[in-house]
């Protein structure tokens, strides 16, 4: 399946969280907190003051995420406004 998103918004493949600490303690779900760092994987309508393109790692916020499953992958889409950093 092919997701393109519309308007002002990024489809991002979040990263996958580590399972235990730098000491080799493995944390529970509970105990996790969720980074909000991902990976572009296409944009939208492209803003001239967004300088970001498919493939860069960035730091998201915001609760307006919107997180879903296709063919087991977990996406979210989020608005241009809730990317805080581009990693470099």
């Amino acid at each position: 399946m092919n997701i393109k998103p519309i308007g002002k918004r990024a489809l991002i493949k979040p990263v996958k969280e580590e399972e235990k600490t730098a000491g080799g303690i493995y944390l529970p779900e509970s105990a996790k907190e969720k980074r909000k760092q991902g990976i572009v994987v296409d944009i939208g309508k492209k803003k001239d003051d967004i300088p970001i393109a498919s493939g860069d790692m960035i730091l998201y916020t915001g609760y307006s995420a919107e997180e879903f499953e296709v063919d087991g992958e977990t996406y979210i889409i989020v608005d241009y406004n809730d990317i805080i950093a581009k990693l470099e």
